[in-house]
């Protein structure tokens, strides 16, 4: 990355983002030591334009902004930074600092698939999904089958929450069968908006 900071008098914006949920966070800036800071300790480091100095987020309530990825933008005069927040991120309390709740219910999909993966890498003793890797596909495909059937059972003569419920059962082995084939669910969604018709 090379940044303009003398474009913008030695201070950047620095636009903060979850990592998992999307939400744009909160707006900070950084001058060329708070940025070589935040890198450093894997931790957003911002240049306090109350306090005129380097303050880590965080530093006092312990929220801090764990960094993922850092970058620039096409004019190298602003950063987006990717992170994993550790509890509200507004000084009031809030998720953000622009009184949105930090979550996207649909993207914890995202980060199923991603856990799934990890655990298909490290394979850890007493973990039900590893026993499923090593069942076999075989097991795993009728898993798949099994919580199918208790699906369309539950839409047809039980009720929403048993169906929910039987449902979440059959789309967390189908993702553990995907993951055992190098598939994932981002591939199903590629799928279907390829065959979307607008």
């Amino acid at each position: 990355m090379t940044l303009d900071f003398e474009k913008t008098g030695g201070l950047i914006p620095a636009i903060i983002q979850d990592n998992d949920t999307n939400k744009v966070l909160m707006l900070g800036y950084m001058n060329e030591e708070a940025l070589n800071k935040t890198q450093e300790i894997g931790k957003v480091t911002f240049f306090s334009r109350t306090k005129q100095r380097l303050w880590t987020k965080g530093e006092e309530s312990g929220n801090f902004l764990n960094v993922v990825s850092i970058k620039d933008d096409c004019d190298h005069d602003t950063l987006l930074i990717k992170v994993n927040p550790v509890g509200p991120v507004c000084h009031t309390g809030a998720d953000t600092c622009f009184e949105e709740e930090n979550k996207e219910d649909l993207l914890f999909l995202k980060y199923l698939q991603h856990f799934i993966e990890k655990r298909y890498k490290e394979m850890p003793e007493g973990s039900y999904t590893t026993s499923l890797f090593q069942s076999g596909i075989n097991r795993m495909a009728q898993k798949v089958g099994e919580e199918a059937l208790e699906s369309v059972i539950e839409a047809c003569n039980g009720t929403d929450d048993r169906l929910i419920y039987e449902s979440a059962d059959m789309l967390y082995h189908l993702i553990v069968l995907l993951t055992s084939k190098g598939l994932s669910i981002e591939d199903l969604a590629r799928e279907l908006q390829k065959r979307h018709k607008k």
